[in-house]
């Protein structure tokens, strides 16, 4: 590791921006802007919102680190020159967003020479931040509380296991989706659907849940929440063998995990 380059310092650029950009959305969001609207102008909005906050993250971090690269899920891509890369998705959870629900979060990772080593997922309707470096833990902060760090549950047995998950938007996919849920819901406690796979991976490792698992989802949506479920003890992948990617992403407990992901694998939960 280049000794120019410091995770923590990388962790305290990706919280303050991605405090700055929590306060625009949280702060910005027009008034009225309901469920009611769900084309035009409101969808335009959450768009716009989207884009101001992924600019508002690349520019405060840019004007820090002018040399570093960029994978952000609004088109903020460009390539660097100092082996870091800042994986950002400036609103995850734009649905909730768009009807006023509190789950949605700001997802800043810092890669180095590809790997992540400093994450940061910020929850301003939560009142909470959470964040990581690698080999160091993982922490939450409570609006005007110090920083507590973060454990995910102690074992538990799988029919006892509480675990997230989340749906595609494509309806034929969304579909197939149900169905595996259908097979699975009979074998754990239950299942929750938040709408934000970045706070779903922090409740994994702040013992909100048992385990996660997705299929669908992007670097940006995964990147930060990963570090920090599995700085909080919890243990991520893929399918066997593999890493958490778009095919399947699973974090859990561990002795969820070793329950859960290959009976995710056995269901076809990385197939349409």
């Amino acid at each position: 590791m280049p000794e120019s380059v410091s995770p923590t310092e990388l962790l305290a650029l990706a919280r303050e921006a991605g405090r700055r950009a929590g306060l625009l959305l949280r702060d910005g969001r027009p008034a009225d802007l309901g469920v009611a609207a769900t084309k035009s102008s409101p969808i335009d909005v959450v768009t716009e919102m989207d884009i101001a906050a992924e600019k508002l993250i690349t520019g405060y971090l840019s004007e820090h680190r002018p040399e570093d690269a960029f994978l952000g899920e609004e088109g903020g891509t460009s390539s660097g020159t100092s082996g870091v890369r800042w994986i950002i998705d400036p609103l995850d959870g734009t649905v909730n967003y768009l009807y006023g629900l509190p789950q949605w979060a700001v997802s800043i990772a810092a890669e180095l020479d590809g790997e992540v080593v400093a994450a940061a997922v910020e929850a301003p309707m939560r009142g909470e931040a959470y964040y990581a470096v690698r080999g160091g833990g993982a922490f939450r902060v409570r609006t005007g509380n110090n920083p507590e760090q973060m454990y995910c549950r102690p074992a538990a047995p799988l029919e006892q296991a509480l675990i997230g998950t989340g749906f595609n938007y494509v309806t034929a996919v969304r579909t197939a989706q149900a169905a595996l849920a259908q097979r699975l819901i009979p074998q754990v406690r239950d299942i929750r659907r938040s709408g934000s796979a970045a706070i779903d991976l922090c409740d994994v490792g702040g013992g909100r849940l048992d385990g996660f698992y997705e299929r669908g989802l992007f670097p940006w949506d995964l990147a930060a929440g990963d570090l920090i479920a599995r700085e909080s003890g919890a243990r991520t992948g893929g399918r066997p063998g593999q890493g958490p990617d778009g095919e399947l992403t699973v974090a859990a407990t561990p002795a969820v995990f070793d329950l859960l992901q290959p009976l995710l694998e056995e269901l076809g939960a990385w197939h349409d």
